[in-house]
């Protein structure tokens, strides 16, 4: 697996860093919701439960086909997690009875139409790291500093993968080439989207490499707009380009291999194309190079050597990812 490495080049931390309902809390930022519509939209408080799991305990006690289940993102199971689903109107009464272990209906509102992967804003998460000594401090807070200026490498976490890495690239790579059959459409698309990721991980971990503290630009790179959300591609990077770039108004995107996405040009293309791949039939997707984590807090527990943690990231963002860029190493590959 290749490793995620961080522009932060500073001594490695050793402190420790666990997923589970106390030390690991999601909430998820949702979108506008209408207020009126055939859809309830709830937002449910769960506990080591992931998205999957919750979807079929609602399936089950409502009596509805998962399919009819609208969700805005996957989280993980290992955390204490709020997020939103959607059912149909007409299972209201159904809803309003549903009980379970480990899950807490907050709030329910209306909204006009079923929820789809992508409907939320961001994450807000709350992280406490153990074993953190005194010492460190300093070198923490000064590397979040410089990641809040100048952006974290947008990688795919460990979770995108699995625990079965190598051979699900391999299982991908037979799909794809046609050497292999999957007849669950399901497990085929998930299996296409981590060998996907792992090439926009392994150009992004060369990018990162190729850059000093801030992330260089190269001509042809593909940008997107963050006010309209459009990609453009500059015929060279100019003064403008790079003082958009510094302002955070415009970001260098990464490739995910498949059908009808925009691709690099020039010095950007050169290197961009040994991470790609022709033969995937799958749509393909531009993603953001770098992100932005927003309204950090932190908190020291000097008695208990704890840190705690807590900020904002864009949708589709890693948590983890964070946690590796301020402790300098990969948690799992």
């Amino acid at each position: 697996m290749i490793e995620r490495v961080f522009a932060q080049n500073h001594k490695t931390l050793e402190f420790k860093f666990f997923q589970n309902r106390d030390d690991f809390i999601v909430e998820e930022q949702g979108i506008k919701f209408s207020s009126k519509g055939n859809f309830i939209v709830a937002k449910i408080k769960k506990t080591d439960l992931g998205t999957w799991d919750l979807i079929s305990k609602l399936s089950k006690q409502l009596n509805i086909y998962e399919n009819e289940i609208g969700y805005a993102g996957l989280k993980d199971k290992n955390a204490t997690t709020t997020q939103y689903i959607s059912i149909p109107k007409k299972y209201g009464k159904e809803l309003q009875k549903f009980k379970s272990k480990n899950i807490e209906i907050l709030d329910t509102r209306l909204h006009n139409s079923k929820l789809n992967i992508g409907d939320l804003v961001g994450n807000h998460f709350k992280i406490r790291l153990h074993e953190v000594e005194e010492s460190s401090l300093y070198q923490i807070e000064k590397v979040i500093k410089e990641i809040s200026k100048f952006g974290l490498p947008n990688y795919f976490g460990y979770q995108r993968f699995g625990n079965d890495t190598k051979e699900n690239l391999e299982k991908a790579k037979q799909l794809i080439y046609g050497d292999l059959v999957i007849r669950d459409n399901k497990i085929s698309k998930m299996l296409i989207s981590q060998y996907q990721s792992y090439f926009f991980n392994s150009w992004l971990s060369k990018r990162v490499q190729l850059s000093k503290e801030e992330f260089i630009l190269m001509d042809g790179d593909v940008f997107k707009d963050n006010k309209n959300h459009r990609l453009f591609t500059p015929k060279s990077i100019t003064k403008n380009i790079n003082e958009s770039f510094l302002k955070k108004d415009i970001v260098p995107t990464g490739l995910l291999p498949g059908r009808k996405v925009f691709r690099a040009q020039a010095k950007a293309r050169e290197l961009e194309e040994k991470y790609d791949d022709l033969y995937i039939q799958e749509k393909g997707y531009r993603r953001d190079a770098l992100v932005y984590p927003s309204n950090i807090e932190t908190k020291y527990l000097k008695e208990d050597k704890q840190f705690i943690i807590s900020f904002t990231l864009p949708k589709s963002s890693y948590a983890t990812v964070f946690i590796e860029n301020i402790a300098n190493k990969n948690f799992k590959n």
